[in-house]
């Protein structure tokens, strides 16, 4: 297998005082040279994760049906309006079995959720012992939304970064292991991707006039991801920033994140709780 893989997570990592201005949205000198360079390239390898990506998800999976709690990994998407969330949710996750995979969507909290500490409705979605959970947005969006639209107090967001720090070192502690993906995309394509939404009537659902009012607030928003990424990276849980221009670029590059956590945390088959052979010698009897 090639070598890039490693050297493509290593730049995807965000460094100490990331400038997301500084990071490319499309291509990139750092882009490995024997990665996938176009999309029917990128396409081949996305088969290839599909059967690995299947192998660990099953063994992940099997270790908890077993009998064992076990490990699960948590995908942790964020990015500005456009910037693939949910294609890369049904493309990569796509790939995996559905019964072992916890999708949510956060949305705006609703009453009952804006009535508990921030990150009471993230709890409540975590995925269980086997499981690949994602999230399409996450606990982020209190130091992103809130911060930016002013829907929590300077002090509030403040003390929160400090509040996600603990929780994810928490969450690594019950055996669930998060994958921090910031999907990058530049202010340019993000106008392309609205105004196709705008020309095609099977995209109108997909649109929201408050996707403009967010534009209108680029800078403020790239601001807040950039403080929010510094303020809670750590080698526990470390932010990754993919470029989100090209989609099957993103789509790739999350694909290889989860495979090489999985390959880190997937447990081995279980062994079997029962006499394999005089299992066969049973079965050949009721033959």
């Amino acid at each position: 297998m090639s070598a890039y893989p490693a050297n493509l997570l290593e730049a995807l990592r965000a460094e100490p005082g990331v400038k997301l201005s500084e990071r490319a949205t499309k291509d990139a000198d750092w882009w490995p040279g024997d990665a996938p360079q176009d999309k029917k390239a990128a396409e081949k390898r996305m088969e290839q994760l599909a059967e690995l990506l299947s192998d660990l998800q099953e063994r992940l999976f099997a270790a908890s049906v077993a009998g064992g709690q076990g490990p699960a990994v948590l995908l942790i998407l964020q990015g500005m309006d456009t910037s693939g969330k949910g294609g890369t949710v049904r493309h990569v996750l796509g790939m995996l079995d559905p019964q072992g995979v916890k999708h949510h969507a956060f949305k705006a909290p609703t009453e009952e959720e804006a009535a508990h500490d921030f990150l009471w409705r993230i709890t409540r979605q975590l995925p269980a012992g086997g499981l690949v959970g994602v999230f399409d947005r996450s606990h982020y969006e209190d130091v992103l939304v809130a911060k930016v639209k002013g829907f929590a107090t300077p002090d509030a967001v403040e003390s929160r970064y400090g509040k996600i720090v603990d929780f994810e070192k928490q969450l690594i502690e019950q055996g669930i292991h998060p994958i921090k993906v910031m999907l990058h995309i530049s202010r340019e394509e993000q106008f392309e991707r609205l105004s196709a939404r705008l020309e095609r009537a099977d995209k109108h659902w997909k649109y929201s006039p408050g996707d403009v009012d967010d534009r209108l607030l680029w800078d403020d928003f790239q601001s807040a991801y950039e403080v929010a990424i510094n303020r809670t990276d750590n080698q526990g849980a470390p932010w990754h920033i993919v470029p989100a221009d090209q989609k099957w670029k993103a789509r790739l590059c999350v694909a290889e994140l989860l495979l090489a956590t999985l390959e880190r945390v997937a447990p081995d088959w279980p062994v079997a709780t029962f006499d394999v052979e005089q299992e066969k010698a049973r079965l050949a009897a009721a033959k």
